[in-house]
């Protein structure tokens, strides 16, 4: 595993034609998130710049025809992560992404790898990692052939069966 900075993660999605990421958690606890969601908690209006950043990349590399889909593993009843997530889930698509639930019961018998993912195309796996606590860790590289089998696996398995923001958000 090699670690990564977020540049070159970023720098990925420039040379690829598929972009999938695989979201396994109910909460995440990413430093950049903690005001925008507290606020949310609080019923307080949020500006999302803390989010243009990647905005700004999704219209950029979808604009120059790479697909980029993202697959949310979620338990029901959602977290209040998870509300808040699917609250704002229409600037990503806006911006190009793809998004499908798969609710965690449906998907009982899939062996899914310890971590979340980016795979790119077929043949570059980039782990999201993250410390005991929960908070981010960055990102690493992962050569592993027999590990990005299994994500690729997960992935054609998955992606079919979930189902769009549009339909799942209305819930």
């Amino acid at each position: 595993m090699k670690p990564i900075t977020y540049e070159q993660f970023k720098a990925l999605f420039r040379s690829r034609r598929r972009a999938w990421h695989l979201e396994l958690r109910d909460v995440y606890r990413v430093e950049s998130e903690d005001i925008p969601f507290e606020k949310w908690l609080n019923g307080e209006h949020d500006s999302f710049e803390w989010l243009q950043d990647w905005l700004d990349h999704m219209r950029a590399v979808t604009g120059d025809g790479v697909s980029v889909e993202r697959l949310r593993i979620v338990t029901e009843p959602h977290t209040d992560y998870v509300r808040w997530e699917m609250s704002f889930s229409h600037r990503n698509i806006e911006a190009g992404e793809q998004i499908r639930y798969l609710p965690r019961s449906e998907v009982v018998d899939m062996r899914f790898p310890p971590e979340d993912c980016w795979l790119f195309d077929d043949d570059t796996l980039v782990l999201s990692l993250f410390k005991p606590d929960g908070r981010s860790a960055g990102f690493a590289v992962e050569d592993d052939q027999s590990l990005i089998a299994q994500y690729q696996s997960v992935r054609d398995s998955t992606w079919s069966q979930g189902i769009s923001h549009a339909s799942y958000a209305v819930q």
